[in-house]
């Protein structure tokens, strides 16, 4: 049992569920980054600063809902002692309190706006894609990923799909591991714009340390952006039940320096040249003009 689970195992018994979530920036610090390890219940590490703001939130609401807990446990615990039969045997026959009635409204408000401040900062930081250094476009297909690459990156694609477990190799994880890595810069800001098949289903390209989440709908192009700022191989999977394959739907980006991109380019032109265009290539709309 490594630090993280002790500290995870001591708390849980010392305060509760809650407040072991309340400990997610520690959390993913002391995990591994780029995938859950097994039994994990905290976050996969942040390398991009969208999924450390996403990190910090959580921990500020969970602070937040711990000291309301405590508060209203007080609350009780005062009640029981002061006002119960023996120590209070003349009720009080007080049926309303200005100040009480005025607390309990404005209170639960501040909170709500203390809470809005950050998650509306959050929100326009992920919806606000900055100016692209490049631009990825991934679509979703019964049951896999595909990804093109850009003219000014050498116009190629490639489809995506789970190794089997004959196909891994040591150092591989099981049923997230794939035979094609998407590889991309580090501090690099990358544009990814997500759809899926026009006869296909919904899926959810999500990577959990990026801090990245967006539908893939047939027929729409939705759009999401990350900066890695830590080299690494970073996994996720279709978050949609989309199908009887949904669970074989993983993401691996590989994040390398930018002469190790180089260098993968060049061999990705020559690796993937003969590989037909996808079928794909319909007119689709632009969520961007929707905001």
């Amino acid at each position: 049992m490594n630090l993280r689970k002790i500290v995870e195992w001591t708390t849980a018994r010392a305060f509760g569920a809650g407040a072991v979530l309340s400990l997610g920036t520690f959390a993913a610090f002391a995990q591994g980054i780029g995938h859950a390890d097994p039994g994990e219940i905290s976050f996969q590490g942040a390398v991009t600063s969208v999924a450390e703001d996403i990190h910090s939130l959580h921990t500020l609401v969970m602070i937040i809902i711990t000291l309301i807990t405590l508060f209203v446990l007080g609350l009780l615990i005062y009640v029981m002692v002061r006002f119960n039969e023996k120590a209070n045997p003349t009720p009080s026959r007080t049926t309303h309190h200005t100040g009480l009635e005025v607390a309990w409204t404005v209170l639960p408000v501040l909170i709500l706006v203390i809470i809005a401040i950050p998650s509306f900062r959050l929100l326009t930081k992920q919806l606000t894609i900055p100016k692209a250094d490049m631009t990825l476009k991934v679509t979703g297909k019964q049951w896999a990923w595909s990804y093109e690459y850009p003219k000014d990156q050498g116009e190629f694609d490639f489809i995506s799909t789970m190794k089997t477990d004959k196909e891994l190799k040591p150092g591989d994880l099981r049923l997230l591991s794939v035979d094609n890595e998407a590889v991309v810069p580090i501090n690099k800001i990358i544009e990814v714009q997500v759809t899926a098949d026009p006869t296909g289903v919904i899926h959810s390209f999500t990577v959990p340390s990026f801090g990245i989440r967006v539908d893939a709908v047939p027929g729409r192009l939705n759009e999401t952006w990350f900066k890695a700022e830590r080299e690494g191989v970073y996994y996720g999977q279709c978050s949609k039940i989309c199908g009887k394959d949904h669970a074989f739907m993983p993401i691996v980006f590989r994040v390398v320096s930018e002469e190790a991109y180089k260098a993968w380019l060049i061999d990705a032109k020559k690796k993937y040249a003969s590989v037909a265009a996808p079928a794909d290539s319909f007119a689709l709309n632009d969520t961007s003009a929707d905001r």
